[in-house]
Order: C-alpha cells, then sequence, then structure tokens
C-alpha cells in the first residue's frame, strides 16, 4: 500500500500515478474500458491486516479483452471531478512552417533590399523553402528548419544542384535557417557554400525587444 494519485478520464481509461516521475503511470487500463467499485471480497482482506483502517473499497477496471486491473483502496484522502470541456487539439508554435511565413514576411531578415520571389519554389525532387533575390538581384534559395541538422543541409545542397543547372537562375547560392543548428551541420555548410543563420522566433513575431537586452 502507497500514497497514489489515480486519474479517471472521460472516456474510461484508468491510470494510478505515483509522486516521483513526470509523466509515465504506474499502472493504466487504455479506453474503452469499465469501473466498478465494490466492497473488499473475503480473499483480499489479509492484505489489509497489517492496516489500522483496512481496506475500504476494490476497484476493478477491465478492457474490451477482458484484462482486468484491480485497485485496492484502504483511505481515499481527496477526490474531486473536474469538467474539462471539448477538447481544442494542440496547436504547435514555432514550427517550421510559421517560421517560413514569420521569414517570408521578414525579407529583410538576410539583409537590406531582399524581395522574396516565391515560397515553396518547386524543384523537380521538392519544393525550396524560399526564393529571394538579394540586393544585388543574385538568387539566394533558404532552407528553414526549427533545428538544423546534416539531412536538412545535404536537402539544400540537393536543391542548390538543380537550381545552379539553369542558366537562367545561376548562380544561386543558399542559406540554411534554424532556430538551433547542430555543430556537425555548420560545419557541412561551409564545405558545401551554404550559409547558415540562426533564427530568433519571438524576435520575428516582435515578441523581443534588443533594445531591452542587456547583452
Amino acid at each position: 500500500m502507497a500514497t497514489r494519485l489515480i486519474m479517471v478520464k472521460a472516456d474510461g481509461s484508468v491510470s494510478i500515478h505515483a509522486d516521483d516521475r513526470a509523466y509515465k503511470p504506474l499502472n493504466w487500463m487504455s479506453a474503452p474500458c469499465t469501473l466498478t467499485v465494490s466492497d473488499p471480497p473475503a480473499d483480499l482482506e489479509a492484505v489489509a491486516a497489517d492496516l489500522e483502517a483496512g481496506l475500504t473499497q476494490v476497484w476493478e477496471v477491465r478492457n474490451t479483452t477482458g484484462d482486468t486491473l484491480q485497485i485496492a483502496i484502504a483511505e481515499v484522502f481527496h477526490d474531486s471531478s473536474h469538467e474539462l470541456g471539448i477538447d481544442p487539439g494542440l496547436q504547435k508554435d514555432g514550427v517550421e512552417a510559421h517560421l517560413q511565413v514569420l521569414l517570408a514576411e521578414n525579407p529583410a531578415t538576410f539583409g537590406e533590399g531582399w524581395t522574396l520571389v516565391q515560397r515553396e519554389y518547386q524543384t523537380p525532387i521538392g519544393p525550396v523553402d524560399l526564393l529571394y533575390r538579394d540586393a544585388l538581384g543574385g538568387y539566394v534559395a533558404v532552407e528553414v528548419k526549427r533545428r538544423g541538422e546534416i539531412d536538412g543541409v545535404e536537402q539544400l545542397a540537393r536543391y542548390l544542384e538543380l537550381m545552379n543547372a539553369d542558366p537562367l537562375m545561376r548562380p544561386v547560392r543558399g542559406i540554411f535557417a534554424a532556430q538551433l543548428i547542430k555543430p556537425q551541420a555548420k560545419v557541412l555548410a561551409g564545405t558545401r557554400g551554404i550559409d547558415c543563420l540562426l533564427v530568433d522566433y519571438d524576435a520575428l513575431r516582435g515578441l523581443d525587444n534588443a533594445d531591452d537586452r542587456l547583452f
């Protein structure tokens, strides 16, 4: 016996939690399932022999395949029910699509005089996230990632190879833009002639004022 948090959700699922881990329950039963609360049967009384109060309830959770989870209750410290309403769904903030939109709206992030040519510029092997012209009129292909790794650099290098094969576009240079770029990716980008740019997501959204920073 131990102090546990027992969660019963609206879909019928039940999970038993300790107070020493972030998310994973000690035991659980996934929906759909049914919960039955009853007095402790005689064969369970021995379990509570050393408890002053003894068992008061036994919860039996059964799923559609016949698996059973049995929870013996000796004392309830707190019992409450909360209506959470309709689940609006999870919306992630700061994903690659958001970064791409913000960079498309703010070409000056890359330099003065830059203009956006097209988002999702198609190549024979897939779309380049952003295509710009720099202040000198040259084409620049930008690959946007939330977390920049080696595979993203390789992806941009393949796009650049195809785009530079087009005499109407070349020379096309590349920029690998991400909120975080791993050191290995920076080294590889350098060997491919690709520039790297760390993107400040909050600054792009106007939530971070550089004038207010100490450093």
